[in-house]
């Protein structure tokens, strides 16, 4: 049997973020239907090189596949090497004989299916009538954060915040050329989330940037940056007066933005909803226009593993053009 050797610049030919968002909507609802085993995340702290490994896998029991991804970010890769401050690569390996499927690069995927995460998240949870959109941070998570959301509301209004105003600058100039939307600026991140309908946010912080009394009723709230223990972006006491659906309780109590609060005892573990319930009906999510809610993103590995199935769904059309490398 031959493994199917993917590039970047391979994947990025046949993947497309329609499908990306397809493939994290179905991942969410493998998850909550109980159809994928994941194990707990695999992390180590690199703090000598200023980064961080994960190690994250899952058992699709589906289409009986087993991913595994090993995914890295490094603060001064770019700097120092000249190359992506994110590194991943994911394994298929077919469960029936051990074989694997595929080993292919994995940064492309995790930046894509991560946006699509905060666009799903809207899709299900944000007001239908949503038009202005914050975003908070403003690198490559970001990028892709607006160009899904783009794909799933008719959005007006984008505000940026960054905690360089240069490179918040930068990212209006880059962003306007593939979305052309209104966008602002600013250096008073209250000023950023009080007039969002959607904020998303993106960072690395530890220490909450986004407080209670900031978000107006009937936001959503996105939170892709908190996926560590100790990360923060929003005040706690936020999670107080708002509807929080997580990707994955256990993932999310442990290492999401949600931890501080359930530590703190504002939120109990029975009270968290997972998107999957949401989307496959089991649950509600948003019940009025004035809910404000709060989506915890920290990343399953089983949104890589149906995005990489669906990469080689599409390259079986493909083949040809792609010269694809066999092993």
């Amino acid at each position: 049997m031959d493994t199917i050797i993917l590039t970047k610049e391979q994947i990025s030919r046949v993947l497309n973020m329609d499908d990306v968002i397809e493939s994290v909507e179905e991942a969410y609802k493998m998850f909550s239907d109980n159809k994928v085993i994941l194990p707990p995340v695999l992390s180590f702290d690199i703090e000598k090189y200023h980064g961080e490994i994960d190690i994250k896998s899952g058992y699709d029991l589906v289409d009986e596949v087993v991913g595994v991804k090993i995914a890295s970010g490094y603060a001064n890769n770019y700097e120092n090497y000249g190359i992506s401050n994110g590194q991943a690569t994911i394994i298929l390996v077919d469960v029936k004989n051990g074989v694997p499927l595929a080993i292919m690069e994995g940064g492309l995927i995790t930046d894509m299916r991560t946006g699509a995460a905060g666009a799903v998240s809207a899709k299900y949870l944000a007001r239908k009538s949503s038009k202005k959109v914050a975003i908070i941070g403003t690198g490559i998570i970001a990028r892709w954060e607006l160009k899904a959301l783009a794909r799933v509301f008719e959005l007006e209004d984008v505000f940026v915040w960054g905690r360089s105003e240069e490179k918040a600058k930068q990212y209006v100039k880059d962003m306007k050329k593939e979305i052309p939307l209104n966008y602002t600026t600013f250096v008073d991140i209250e000023e950023c989330v009080s007039q969002a309908d959607i904020i998303i946010t993106t960072t690395s912080s530890k220490k909450a940037l986004i407080q209670s009394e900031w978000v107006k009723p009937g936001t959503h709230l996105a939170c892709i940056g908190a996926d560590m223990p100790g990360k923060q972006e929003l005040e706690t006491k936020l999670f107080g007066k708002s509807k929080i659906i997580v990707d994955s309780v256990n993932q999310c109590v442990e290492r999401g933005e949600v931890q501080h609060a359930i530590r703190n005892g504002l939120v109990l573990e029975r009270d968290l909803i997972e998107m999957g319930e949401v989307i496959l009906g089991y649950k509600q999510g948003r019940e009025s226009d004035e809910d404000i809610t709060i989506f915890d993103s920290t990343g399953l590995s089983i949104q890589d593993i149906t995005t990489a199935k669906k990469v080689i769904s599409v390259l079986k059309d493909n083949r040809d053009v792609l010269a694809v490398n066999l092993i």
